[in-house]
């Protein structure tokens, strides 16, 4: 069982999911740390650059990999409106990445085709390799890594970029070659 297939779809923590967890991981049930509280969000200022960019090519949703105690819905929101339309947290809609199930149910919240997505992530397998596997577009972040390999048929689907600002130009493009 990956951590992420349990831990990250379902919507509260309750002690089925911590004695499931506990088992996987091999520890003892009172070491699951049980007051937790999310993390301050903070946006990279490359972040606060590329989202007026990047919002006036198409809407933005997020689809993120998250437990219910790791993110702050309202903050979240508070911090990327008006650019970013809906959030889609595993926890949520109850698959993550890289479940090609994650990326085909935020497609059907957003009211859109998962084909007509083009997905931004940095990690290469739930973002990139998910993304892919699902259908949709995707530009991998890389940091300045070295792309993986990967096979013929996604590599249609796959742009890399170095940073955020770097991904909208891969968009731009993305978009252009869409059908009118």
């Amino acid at each position: 069982m990956a951590l992420r297939d349990r831990l990250h779809v379902v919507s509260s923590i309750n002690d089925q999911v911590v004695t499931d967890v506990c088992r996987a991981l091999r520890i003892p049930i009172s070491a699951f740390p049980r007051h937790l509280t999310a993390a301050p969000l903070r946006l990279y200022p490359a972040t606060r650059r590329a989202l007026p960019l990047l919002h006036e090519l198409l809407p933005l949703v997020t689809l993120s990999n998250v437990t219910c105690v790791d993110t702050d819905p309202e903050q979240l929101d508070e911090l990327l409106r008006p650019w970013v339309t809906g959030h889609f947290p595993s926890y949520r809609i109850g698959h993550a990445k890289p479940e090609p199930r994650a990326f085909h149910a935020a497609a059907h919240h957003a009211g859109v085709n998962v084909a007509q997505i083009i997905h931004i992530g940095d990690n290469w397998e739930c973002d990139t390799l998910g993304a892919a596997n699902a259908g949709a577009s995707t530009v991998w972040i890389s940091g300045g890594r070295p792309t993986p390999p990967i096979a013929p048929p996604l590599r249609r689907h796959v742009a890399v970029a170095h940073d955020l600002t770097d991904a909208v130009t891969h968009v731009r493009t993305l978009c252009a070659r869409r059908p009118a």
